[in-house]
């Protein structure tokens, strides 16, 4: 939904946050490019709330049996 706003960026560390993971972590899903999308202001990364929320829902399930519509890896380098 369009609001006419510019979205609300977050930083690394208010995107941690926000996610319940530390800014390492966050950073680490960055280089191995297992996590949500971001963007590079100059020499700053920044997160769109939208896109990172759209991230955490791929996570969603309502019970253990239920294998959900997306993934969310790891904070590692995928085996190729």
């Amino acid at each position: 939904m369009t609001t006419g706003h510019p979205p609300r960026f977050l930083t690394t560390p208010e995107a941690a946050r926000r996610v319940g993971l530390s800014h390492r972590t966050l950073e680490k899903h960055r280089v191995y490019g297992t996590g949500p999308v971001y963007r590079k202001l100059g020499g700053r990364v920044v997160y769109a709330i939208d896109e990172l929320d759209a991230w955490v829902e791929l996570g969603r399930r309502t019970s253990t049996s239920d294998p959900g519509s997306g993934i969310v890896r790891p904070a590692r380098r995928e085996p190729r």
